[in-house]
């Protein structure tokens, strides 16, 4: 048996409370009876009153109170138990920290907005498994796939470009790092879903890609692209690390401000060869949405068979019970009829 609500239990202590105080009234109401009639005379008297009747009536009363307290509690008593399968696809979240996602032409600049825009994401998902792969020229996987999302958030919230040895963006090891995640990771039952969606502004500036993103084509995996930024495009503060105080634009070697823009056309053709979908993310484009409709179309894989045991709410007995009570100690007669007395 277990409770829905047991701290209503507590109120079980208030019947020796109770029934302390009763018995403490009618001793000080039979202490100051005494002062003018014997126990013996005020009996003789009382020939219209049954004690033993108002004793069952008192009974009665705390009786109900009893399973009033139980019934509030919500007792939850038998047991109906169902199979339940649980299904997963595997999810690696590809975060693009060259120093263009640090441009301000989404606020608070695009980082931060993929960033939020991942959080976002995370409330959608139900047993699947994510990972974050973050990359700049060279990639690395920041967090395995795993179902604990709060040590995912973690891990997303630490992911900066200075934890990283370069600058630029370079694709190729992302794909590399993906595919090499995808296949050590434990499969599940079945043939789950494997999808990668990377958040980035579609620079690249090596563009030699396409082997690696053959290689998921080959394992089946489903490439979905965001972009993030507007193709006006925007400038790359620099602040100090210490105070975050704004120091400067990014220059190129010949002193003037750089402007990086959003380059979608790289990031719609990854999507299109795997099967998947490109999303923008702008001032005004949130699209986020369309990418969870998208993953309740790809097949998920039964990854555990449990047993689930849901307990039914029994209240209504107990209360069945209060209520009957009160009911007889309503009803019981605690006097004898006038017919009766006069009899006597």
């Amino acid at each position: 048996m277990i409770w829905d609500a047991p701290g209503y239990l507590w109120l079980l202590l208030l019947l020796p409370l109770l029934y302390g105080i009763s018995w403490f009234l009618k001793y000080r109401l039979r202490k100051k009876r005494e002062r003018y009639f014997s126990d013996q005379l005020f009996t003789q008297l009382q020939t219209n009153v049954r004690p033993t009747a108002l004793q069952v009536k008192e009974g009665l009363f705390f009786a109900g109170l009893f399973f009033l307290f139980i019934a509030l509690a919500g007792p939850k008593i038998g047991t109906e138990v169902r199979e339940v399968s649980r299904e997963q696809l595997d999810l690696i979240v590809g975060l693009d920290l060259s120093l263009s996602m640090l441009a301000e032409d989404v606020r608070p600049n695009r980082l931060e907005k993929a960033r939020f825009e991942i959080n976002r994401m995370l409330r959608y998902l139900e047993n699947d498994r994510i990972g974050l792969l973050v990359f700049t020229g060279h990639a690395m996987l920041h967090c395995p796939l795993t179902t604990d999302y709060s040590a995912f958030r973690m891990f997303l919230d630490i992911a900066e470009p200075d934890i990283m040895p370069s600058t630029t963006t370079n694709f190729q090891p992302l794909f590399r790092e993906a595919a090499l995640a995808f296949e050590s990771s434990e499969r599940a039952q079945g043939n789950p879903a494997r999808v990668l969606i990377i958040f980035s502004d579609g620079e690249d500036h090596f563009d030699r890609y396409s082997e690696p993103l053959q290689r998921l084509v080959n394992m089946g995996v489903y490439i979905f692209t965001v972009g993030i930024g507007t193709e006006e495009g925007g400038r790359v503060p620099i602040v100090d690390p210490e105070t975050g105080a704004f120091r400067d634009f990014h220059r190129d070697h010949q002193g003037r401000v750089v402007t990086t823009r959003l380059q979608p056309e790289r990031l719609q053709d990854m999507a299109d060869i795997t099967g998947g979908q490109y999303f923008q993310i702008s001032r005004t484009a949130h699209n986020i949405e369309g990418f969870i409709r998208q993953l309740d179309r790809l097949d998920r894989s039964t990854f555990a068979t449990e047993e689930i045991t849901r307990y039914q709410n029994r209240y209504y007995i107990p209360a069945f019970f209060s209520l009957l009570c009160f009911l007889a100690a309503l009803f019981i007669p605690g006097y004898k009829p006038e017919e009766t007395r006069k009899h006597n």
